[in-house]
């Protein structure tokens, strides 16, 4: 018993925001469809069950539409801090560390800790694969969903088009329109907006307790400390 136990107490921030997930977006289901089936009504449509309101191009346009842009964020988040700090922020290197670093630091190649990944100790393409590897998944996922935004999208934006007795369009036509970038900009803003409140304010403000804040009695102008 006390192993699943630690093994919980281990992995319960994972476990906790998973749960988190689950939870908002079924909330998101049953308030969608409810935005969906009011719209149905007033435009004489017929109302849909939750069963099919979440296999709808609506619900998927939704979701994808939010995914593509906190993976956007985390991904230039990733990529921009290794070559642009701030000083005074936990979210940042120390000035004058911008750059890939060396391999002693990383602790790759021969420099590797016998416990490091395997590939860690691996030469060439693999070694360069991995030290990219958290860069490259997040803007992949970023490039997907972004990919089923457009396509989800086109398809809700044309079931709005024929209701109102207009002609759809081409996926060419949706990814250039208004209606599309209207909803990814709204997204990136205001997801760039969030992580730069949380790398200047957290130069000045912190949060006892979290990883995310410089320790309580750490100077302004100390950089990359975590509490």
């Amino acid at each position: 018993m006390v192993a699943p136990v630690r093994r919980f107490k281990d992995n319960a921030l994972s476990v906790a925001f998973l749960v988190m997930f689950l939870l908002s977006l079924a909330g998101q289901a049953l308030a969608g469809m409810l935005d969906y089936n009011e719209r149905q009504l007033v435009r004489g449509g017929d109302p849909v069950s939750f069963g099919r309101y979440v296999f709808s191009s609506d619900y998927a346009a939704n979701v994808a539409e939010n995914w593509q842009s906190e993976y956007l964020q985390f991904f230039l988040f990733i990529m921009v801090t290794v070559w642009v700090v701030q000083r005074g922020s936990p979210e940042s290197k120390e000035p004058g560390q911008e750059g890939a670093e060396s391999d002693e630091r990383q602790l790759v190649g021969r420099h590797a800790a016998p416990d490091s990944p395997a590939w860690a100790q691996a030469k060439g393409a693999r070694l360069w694969l991995y030290s990219n590897s958290l860069g490259l998944v997040m803007g992949l996922i970023f490039l997907l969903s972004w990919g089923a935004q457009s396509v989800a999208g086109q398809s809700s934006y044309n079931s709005e088009r024929l209701a109102d007795l207009r002609d759809p369009v081409g996926w060419g036509a949706y990814v250039t329109s208004p209606d599309f970038w209207n909803r990814s900009l709204q997204n990136w803003q205001s997801e760039l907006l969030a992580v730069l409140s949380m790398v200047v304010l957290s130069i000045y403000l912190r949060q006892r307790g979290s990883p995310e804040s410089k320790p309580v009695g750490a100077p302004h102008s100390a950089t990359g400390v975590q509490g």
